[in-house]
């Protein structure tokens, strides 16, 4: 089993930018793929990024693509989200997530299986 626990959100301008971090405990955290996600109020968590066990792939959800980059860092336990050029409908919960098995590349949910708690990211225009 593996914790996860983000930070770095918070008020930012249009334009800005916010790095994002999700820490994990375990010594197995170079075993999962690993995925941010969002939330705004009133809609469904969707996809944001994911990456690969190594870090060498990645996926994006076309919202963020160009924008967003993530990146991970096995030998600290931890995964980043830089988040440039920012937007109002950027603002969300955003969450980290691993993935046990499977592709690295899924947008699903339901294809993840540990959560963190959670970081509010609200981007003022």
């Amino acid at each position: 089993q593996v914790q996860l626990v983000e930070s770095g959100g918070g008020l930012v301008q249009a334009g800005g930018s916010l790095r994002l971090s999700c820490a994990a405990s375990g010594r197995t955290f170079s075993s999962y793929n690993m995925g941010w996600f969002r939330q705004a109020p009133g809609k469904e968590r969707e996809f944001a990024a994911s990456i690969s066990r190594s870090g060498g792939s990645t996926y994006y959800a076309d919202s963020v693509r160009g924008r967003f980059t993530i990146s991970r860092d096995n030998a600290k336990n931890t995964v980043f989200l830089q988040m440039n050029s920012l937007k109002p409908e950027d603002t969300a919960v955003y969450y980290c997530a691993a993935r046990v098995s499977g592709s690295w590349s899924s947008a699903s949910v339901s294809g993840y299986d540990y959560w963190g708690q959670g970081t509010q990211v609200t981007v003022s225009s």
